[in-house]
């Protein structure tokens, strides 16, 4: 979609742009915050299964800690104070209009998922959800905005994340695939920015 393509570089190339001095700043704070980078890079699977690494604020201590896995909970010990700003109005995404500027994800998308993860999808659901580049939001991202409190509220998250909610992801994922259209975009945009401004 030539059309998808050339907007999501409209956009990325303007939020960027204009942006830039606020992305230092939010960097440096998250620096002062917490000793280690300000930005935070890990490996997510897009478009026909390459692996790009993904950009965001890091929101999470630098090291290591004991018990700590890739899902992230609720009131998780690894999050600094500034990072749990960042991530209750999902600003900590913001990075991400560098990899749709540099054709890694799109904004409106499946969100991408780590390796791991996705060697779980049905390899028919696999192939299709994979046929497109991911994106910063979609109706999944909407619909489990409260992620980190569900699986915080069970003994064992990475169970609840594979058996209950990813399947659930996967059907957003197929169902955008099989609907998407540039109107319906625009539509999950604005849904967006309602769900962050809640």
């Amino acid at each position: 979609m030539i059309g998808k393509r050339l907007f999501d570089i409209v956009v990325a190339f303007a939020v960027l742009a204009l942006m830039w001095p606020i992305f230092l700043l939010i960097a440096l704070a998250v620096r002062l915050d917490s000793p280690g980078p300000g930005f935070f890079r890990q490996e997510r699977v897009g478009r026909h299964g390459r692996v790009f690494r993904i950009h965001k604020f890091r929101t999470m201590t630098a090291g290591p800690i004991r018990g700590g896995g890739d899902l992230t909970l609720r009131d998780d010990p690894r999050i600094t104070r500034t990072g749990a700003r960042l991530r209750h109005w999902k600003i900590d995404e913001l990075p991400q209009f560098i990899d749709v500027l540099v054709g890694h994800m799109s904004l409106v998308g499946p969100r991408p998922e780590m390796p791991r993860y996705v060697a779980m999808y049905p390899p028919a659901v696999r192939d299709k959800v994979l046929s497109v580049r991911p994106g910063i939001t979609d109706l999944a991202s909407i619909a489990f905005r409260n992620e980190s409190a569900l699986l915080a509220a069970d003994a064992d998250p990475e169970r609840v994340y594979v058996e209950k909610i990813l399947p659930r992801k996967l059907d957003y994922y197929v169902r955008y695939v099989e609907e998407r259209s540039f109107r319906r975009d625009l539509a999950i945009l604005w849904l967006t920015a309602k769900a962050l401004l809640e």
